[in-house]
């Protein structure tokens, strides 16, 4: 990293609503529905008509946009997928190993038994893995084993576990021909009306919620669906609970370990938990940006795979289990969990001791290694949208969560500790001048909220 000077976007602030990405997104709203693939890097999510949208190069915590202005990123760091950071070398050299000697062919690949004996190393209760190439499809399998191996077709769920039909089937409503929204943002339209009742949902750290589902719906409930932990840690005895209940009503345990895994051990958040699921899904960090996910799970349930048709061509291809390869033996090697909690919590700090001089109310939330805080007054969201301008403004492409990695080192968090001061301090000024203090010092609209998850 040069000098602070160097880091700072070559064009003036006031003309970024004009930059290359900007436009670019604006034309690809007229080829691709919504803009993008994903939600999450929509550009409204964050600074709408300022955010860069588009980068032609990443390395480390640093992107460039497509005009050339450099970023660091403390946001979420390729929506969670890289631990290491950008295109790590390590990573890249495996990768580049792979294609250079062919990453498809009609035999397959053996990367893929050495990633299984890894996965099934790593969490000893494992015994067999089946891959795909992103979290959604790998729940899908998750739930497809469930389902065939219990004879059962209901989930019960809590957390969020992507966009395929069995879980957002949670949001069609009973009788609203608009349909429910359980989760505000995430509409049904398109799923079956006969999948109605066959996701239901109960609340992490709330086990009556979940004994309320599995005594209405005795021996229909195929699966216990949720994630170890996300912004709260499990209450004593939640997790036995649930692990309890599971093998009462003969429910098949399974554990989204989409974004928790990999973060706070080598492996899956359920090892430090210390529950044991019946199965459990693997994508994000597990391969450093490279599509790659994994369901691993005890013998009987995973072997269900060969009563039910799961197969796909692109799951056989030898770059995924290449890069996990790689990032696992790094991530053990540079005992990468332990670190990335120190860094995320140097983040918190940061968050903290700028909110306290400044005297602006903040509430912190998240796992160590993916802190978030959240600022505690009505025009939450415009705060957070000056926030991630001004910090724009200072080179950083931010909001009010961070994705930690390893690329994180501790000068860049140290000047990334001076901006947030600053741009703290900015926003105390602005709040003292009332209503129109934060607006008018806003250069676009409000950032969007997105869809809110089921907690």
């Amino acid at each position: 990293m040069q000098d602070d000077q160097a880091k700072r976007p070559k064009s003036d602030p006031s003309d970024w609503s004009q930059g290359t990405g900007q436009r670019l997104y604006r034309y690809a709203k007229t080829r691709i529905p919504g803009g993008t693939q994903l939600l999450s890097k929509r550009p409204e999510m964050a600074l709408p008509e300022l955010w860069p949208a588009y980068y032609q190069k990443a390395a480390g915590a640093e992107i460039w946009d497509l005009d050339g202005n450099r970023f660091v990123d403390f946001t979420h760091n390729g929506v969670g997928s890289c631990l290491l950071g950008y295109a790590d070398p390590d990573v890249n050299a495996a990768v580049k190993a792979v294609i250079d000697a062919g990453s498809m062919a009609t035999l397959n690949a053996p990367e893929e038994v050495e990633l299984a004996d890894l996965l099934c190393e790593l969490h000893p209760w494992a015994e067999m893995v089946r891959y795909a190439r992103t979290g959604g499809e790998a729940m899908a399998i998750a739930i497809r084993l469930a389902r065939a191996a219990t004879k059962r077709d209901k989930i019960a769920f809590c957390g969020y576990h992507g966009w395929n039909d069995w879980y957002l089937a949670a949001n069609l409503g009973e009788s609203s021909a608009l349909d429910g929204h359980l989760l505000p943002g995430l509409s049904p339209r398109g799923l079956p009306r006969g999948l109605q009742g066959t996701a239901l949902a109960f609340r992490y750290n709330d086990l009556a919620s979940l004994e309320r589902i599995l005594t209405e719906q005795r021996d229909q409930i195929a699966a216990i669906v949720m994630e170890p932990l996300r912004s709260d840690p499990p209450e004593p005895g939640f997790l036995d609970g649930v692990r309890i209940l599971a093998d009462q009503h003969k429910a098949i345990l399974v554990m989204d370990e989409i974004t928790a895994g990999f973060r706070l051990t080598t492996g899956g958040a359920h090892l430090i938990l210390d529950v044991t699921p019946d199965l459990a899904v693997f994508a994000k960090g597990m391969s450093n940006g490279y599509p790659m996910a994994a369901v691993i799970g005890k013998g009987k349930y995973m072997e269900v795979a060969q009563e039910t048709f799961v197969s796909s061509t692109y799951w056989t291809e030898r770059i995924g289990p290449a890069a996990a390869l790689a990032t696992i033996k790094k991530h053990r090697e540079l005992d990468l969990a332990k670190m990335l909690a120190e860094r995320g919590q140097r983040v918190r700090e940061i968050w903290l001791r700028a909110a306290a001089k400044s005297k602006i109310k903040i509430k912190i939330s998240g796992m160590p290694p993916l802190p978030a805080f959240v600022f505690d007054y009505p025009d939450a969201v415009a705060l957070k949208t000056f926030f991630t301008q001004h910090l724009l403004d200072r080179g950083y492409l931010a909001t009010t969560s961070v994705y930690v990695t390893y690329a994180h080192t501790p000068a860049l968090l140290e000047r990334y500790e001076s901006a947030v001061f600053e741009v703290f301090s900015e926003a105390a000024c602005a709040l003292q001048e009332g209503s129109d203090g934060l607006t008018k010092r806003l250069r676009g609209p409000i950032a969007h909220t997105g869809f809110s998850r089921l907690v």
